[in-house]
């Protein structure tokens, strides 16, 4: 697909200081707390190749992705704007419209007029098609090709949500003409198999991830057809890894952007047979240990082709940890002294730092120094800018509206980032030096007071300060207003 608007965005810079420009790849997981990674303290699990990263690179100690919760945190890494910008950008159902206007420049499309071959592999939760529904059954656009993707392997929305097929280049992977996908989100369908009794569940789920049953698995929604076409959820990290692997390989001699989003640790927490018991926690410690694996994959790859030393990785996640969420996978009880977002209160779903505040790594030989860490607020909004000022390609103002080039300090040149972060939890928060507030909340059901913390002093959020600092509330509550005030409808998104 060709775009349009690139050539007067894009204006020629010169490359930073490498032979040809860097190969970018983002290993972006789901679920994955602060604490989750034995760089970051963990000590019930070991993550020998996330440490790696740290190791040879730079770990931040403030490093956030924009929301506790997944979509929208996806929305502004590709997109440089905060969720908030845009209705219907909240968590998204399986049948999803695309929520990324195919008119406008993404960080993939931005790297592609720059050269780079594109690719996203793993989990896209952006949405598919247009507003009119999906035939899951036909190629299904606009999609990630439509936005800047040269290729693309991708669950459609996440695990436990239907359809459980793998799609490439927009079509469904193994679909058999004579066994239909059909989906429903608001009903059974006729034809799909009864609910399975719970000793005939490979995980014990709550109802709400019990509407649909495939493997044995309940999931959010209904689905009959494709049979020859779903997902084993054993061998889902081994499928999307070779197919980042073999991306990383069939791209070697000229630039090339990975967005490899793997499923781990998110529920149905269903891990490979070699990665059962690895870790005294249960499928979720399991699953950390698997989505560790698959970072040691991409890593032995870009090692093998010697393309390391020219090769921007960087490692973050969509949001903040989650333990038990719907599935009773013994998460809880096997947790013992583990802390999965770390130092941080809250996790995903809250406004808390834990919500918001992920592990973030970045690594560049020759760039980055190594076994460096860094205090710099760095947010994943400001990849987009960032990386593009790294290929060599200067965006226009007004591309990436929340987006702030943090190259620098990303690559460890600067101790300083932003000055400010906003999170989306519940609600908009702000960050801004190390005050962090928390708006107060309204209603008769749930109200909440203003709420401010000095995180140079009290990290864990454990005492609000609102009543005793009214003017840094005010002046917080209106940069904050200030920040929020823009916000718009749902933009087209151009059916193809």
């Amino acid at each position: 697909m060709k775009f349009p608007f690139l050539p007067a965005l894009l204006l020629a810079s010169a490359p930073l200081a490498h032979a040809a420009p860097p190969n970018v790849v983002i290993l972006y997981a789901d679920d994955l707390g602060y604490g989750d990674i034995s760089c970051n303290g963990a000590t019930a699990v070991r993550t020998p190749n996330i440490d790696r990263l740290a190791k040879e690179g730079l770990k931040f100690r403030a490093g956030y992705a924009t929301a506790s919760t997944c979509t929208p945190s996806r929305f502004s890494l590709m997109t440089g704007k905060y969720p908030f910008r845009q209705n219907g950008t909240g968590i998204l159902p399986g049948d999803a419209a695309l929520i990324i206007p195919t008119g406008q420049p993404t960080l993939p499309s931005v790297l592609k007029a720059a050269g780079y071959r594109t690719a996203a592999v793993g989990k896209w939760h952006l949405g598919l098609g247009g507003k009119g529904g999906i035939d899951w059954n036909k190629p299904v656009s606009p999609g990630p090709n439509q936005v800047g993707f040269d290729h693309s392997f991708i669950m459609p929305a996440t695990a436990d949500r239907v359809p459980c097929v793998y799609m490439e280049d927009g079509r469904v992977v193994g679909l058999d003409p004579a066994d239909p996908i059909k989906v429903s989100y608001r009903h059974r369908l006729e034809g799909e198999a009864p609910p399975l009794e719970k000793d005939q569940r490979k995980v014990q789920s709550d109802p709400q991830h019990s509407m649909g049953f495939v493997n044995g698995v309940g999931r959010i929604g209904h689905m009959t057809g494709g049979t020859k076409a779903l997902w084993k959820d054993e061998d889902m990290s081994a499928t999307f890894c070779k197919q980042a692997v073999d991306f990383i390989r069939a791209s070697k001699d000229k630039p090339f952007f990975l967005y490899y989003a793997c499923h781990n640790i998110h529920v149905p927490r269903v891990p490979g047979p070699q990665f059962v018991g690895k870790t005294s926690m249960g499928p979720r410690g399991d699953s950390i240990v698997e989505a560790d694996w698959q970072v040691g994959e991409v890593l032995r790859v870009l090692d093998e082709l010697k393309l390391a030393d020219n090769t921007l990785v960087i490692l973050s996640s969509d949001n903040g940890p989650v333990v038990n969420d719907g599935y009773l996978d013994q998460s809880v009880v096997k947790l013992g002294d583990h802390k999965p977002a770390g130092p941080w209160r809250g996790g995903k779903y809250s406004n808390y730092e834990g919500g918001t505040r992920v592990p973030f790594l970045v690594r560049l030989p020759g760039r980055v120094k190594p076994g460096t860490t860094s205090d710099a607020m760095v947010s994943q909004v400001d990849l987009a800018r960032s990386l593009a000022k790294l290929a060599g390609a200067s965006v226009a103002a007004d591309a990436f509206p929340d987006s702030k080039d943090v190259l620098p300090a990303l690559l460890g040149e600067s101790p300083t980032g932003r000055e400010e972060i906003v999170g989306l939890g519940s609600q908009v928060t702000l960050r801004r030096g190390s005050w962090k507030y928390i708006p107060a909340t309204g209603g008769k059901k749930a109200s909440t007071p203003d709420q401010l913390y000095d995180l140079a002093t009290d990290p864990g959020e454990k005492t609000n300060l609102a009543a005793t600092k009214p003017e840094e509330i005010k002046q917080l509550a209106a940069r904050l207003k200030e920040i929020t005030s823009k916000v718009t409808p749902r933009e087209p998104v151009t059916e193809e």
